[in-house]
């Protein structure tokens, strides 16, 4: 899962482990009894039986606006493309529910899958290629119209469609049935299918509503597999998962305007990278629901905000600012101020995701350059310049896959680099090794973000004092994700991030760095990486036996540092934000890293 923020965010060390998380048979993990068995962390427990409605608060007041501010806003709430966290905890949170969903358990302080839409978390088959979710009676949509088997199998047919509606999740494309091959419902010509970027006539490829990957029966949603998917439960929590009546997508790009919600919460308006206002769903039957509560008359989002503005705001506490909050990591000015004067209006919680600058293996081609990069670059001034806390919003990272993931090996690559030392004399060493003192590195940075242009200076000083050419190529807030998602775009270094979408390496090396994403669009492999080895390595990991892969991912991942040294781990990600307290109901989510907006409420 893609990243909120633009700039550098990262994580405290969680000790977590993984139970449960790849079991077969009904894909519920739950024990003989079919009771919640704990899971370690970062979602790996399951409960199959929870059933709606959860219990709202006694301290909960019935009314009122919870408003939400941040310097962020969502690249699309379109259910289809929702692949950042913070878009997928705004919709997934309040307006669409999916197959299966994340609640908060207060026992262990961790998120749990349990079922949304379906009766339990999915039936497979023994060979495990066909799975079967049967959906609950009386769900309805925002106009009081049913929610169908077929309208599930729509959205999910339309999650094909990467060249249009792109940057959502592709897992699909990998695992489902002709994944590769389907190319969603609005290709139903030759023509249509001639116009894609990357066409190629000998692919097979087709389009339209004739797919049998997925399939309705009656109230059921079938799901085929060309090969077993033993994690598809966590997956079908994901927007891509949710509902989308056809008749209501004459224009697919125009839908997330107002996708129509089956949750508490449906679309007042929307602003795109402005605000968008959400008010109660009537048609929101609370009894089909374990997950989410409807106390709150309204969310009020505001996008974009200034920083230090907000910070003040929802510091002061007073009048409108007790019923305010932020998702975005305060500064440390106010972390100190507010740990000492506030601090039930702080909440810190960890996040399964880690910060990374990302090498284009197309333009840095030599190993040894790509190596120097790590050592060249300024960890602590960069840090220090984005305003993060070391040790509360940033961690110093090493391996790629981020602590709590199951099966994850701690190692430093290259020797010695523990993620958080410079040593200007090493890189120019190695630069000096392959010819290429001088090499130029491009990246991008937000002209318009005081400390992303901060963070640039430092990172300007620390390449060119390591014998590099430094050109920084400037973009804006708004620009800055699509920017760096343009393969075509005139940089070679780029930054970002990922977080776990479950708790193992398989949301991880398939999702980013299978070759032939490589280029493709819609798909998020922005290091360009294509190596033969790589994705056969993959190929058998995605072939073992259940209990076998997560320790093959975290081998994997070291291996594939060693190899190729794909990425420079910048930190790994943590929360600390900060909230008014007349807000109730706020905990970090550790499986999103964002606050637990279906649970919110005002005291």
């Amino acid at each position: 899962m893609r990243l909120k923020r633009t700039v550098i965010a990262a994580s405290a060390i969680a000790a977590l482990t993984l139970t449960a998380a790849c079991g077969g048979g009904s894909g519920s993990g739950e024990d003989s009894t079919g009771e919640f068995k704990a899971g370690g962390g970062a979602g790996a427990g399951k409960d199959a039986t929870a059933e709606g409605p959860l219990e709202i608060p006694s301290d909960a007041k019935k009314g009122g606006t919870i408003t939400v501010l941040s310097n962020n806003a969502p690249h699309t709430l379109d259910p289809t493309r929702t692949y950042y966290t913070d878009s997928g905890a705004i919709m997934s949170g309040l307006v669409t529910r999916s197959l299966t969903q994340y609640v908060y358990d207060e026992k262990s302080g961790d998120s749990i899958l349990v079922p949304d839409l379906a009766t339990d978390l999915g039936q497979v088959s023994e060979d495990g290629l066909t799975w079967t979710f049967e959906l609950k009676d009386g769900l309805k949509y925002e106009d009081g119209t049913d929610v169908t088997a077929e309208d599930v199998v729509y959205g999910i047919k339309r999650s094909f469609a990467v060249d249009t509606l792109t940057d959502g999740p592709t897992y699909q494309l990998t695992f489902f049935k002709d994944g590769d091959k389907y190319k969603g419902p609005f290709a139903d010509t030759d023509a249509e299918l001639k116009k894609l970027p990357d066409y190629d006539a000998s692919a097979g490829w087709y389009g339209g509503e004739d797919y049998d990957g997925v399939e309705a029966d009656g109230n059921k949603v079938i799901i085929h597999l060309a090969q077993p998917f033993p994690e598809l439960d966590y997956y079908a929590s994901f927007p891509v998962f949710s509902p989308i009546p056809k008749a209501k997508d004459k224009d697919p790009l125009a839908y997330e305007s107002h996708p129509m919600a089956t949750g508490p919460y449906k679309f007042e308006s929307y602003k795109p990278g402005v605000s968008l206002k959400l008010v109660k769903n009537e048609h929101w039957d609370p009894d089909t629901d374990p997950g989410r509560i409807q106390a709150a008359d309204a969310f009020d989002f505001r996008f974009a905000q200034d920083t230090a503005k907000l910070e003040n705001q929802i510091l002061g506490d007073k009048g409108a600012a007790q019923t305010m909050m932020t998702y975005d990591d305060v500064t440390p000015p106010t972390y100190k101020s507010i740990k000492e004067s506030a601090p039930d209006n702080l909440i810190e919680g960890t996040s399964p995701c880690t910060y990374m600058y990302r090498p284009d293996q197309t333009k840095i081609k030599d190993k040894k350059i790509r190596e120097a990069i790590s050592w060249a670059y300024p960890y602590q001034a960069a840090w220090k310049a984005s305003g993060e806390i070391v040790g509360v919003t940033i961690q110093p990272g090493t391996s790629l896959l981020p602590p709590g993931t199951a099966g994850r090996v701690e190692y430093q690559y290259p020797k010695g680099q523990d993620g958080q030392t410079t040593d200007p004399e090493k890189a120019k060493a190695l630069l000096e090794e392959a010819g290429a003192v001088g090499f130029e590195l491009k990246w991008h940075y937000q002209r318009d973000d005081e400390n992303s242009v901060a963070k640039k200076d430092q990172m300007v000083k620390g390449f060119e004092a390591a014998g590099f050419k430094a050109t920084p190529v400037a973009s804006t807030d708004e620009t800055y994700r699509d920017d760096e998602s343009n393969l075509d775009a005139p940089v070679n270094l780029r930054y970002g991030g990922w977080c776990s979408d479950w708790p193992s390496g398989g949301s991880w090396f398939p999702a980013q760095w299978i070759g032939s994403n490589a280029n493709k669009p819609g798909m998020p492999n922005p290091t360009n990486f294509k190596e033969d080895d790589a994705d056969a390595k993959q190929a058998e990991i995605l072939k073992m036996d259940a209990d076998e892969v997560p320790a093959a991912w975290g081998e994997f991942d070291k291996w594939m540092q060693e190899t190729y040294m794909v990425e420079i781990n910048a930190g790994y990600d943590a929360n600390a934000f900060i909230k008014g307290s007349q807000v109730g109901g706020v905990v970090n989510d550790p499986v999103k890293g964002m606050p637990s907006f279906s649970i919110m409420y005002l005291k």
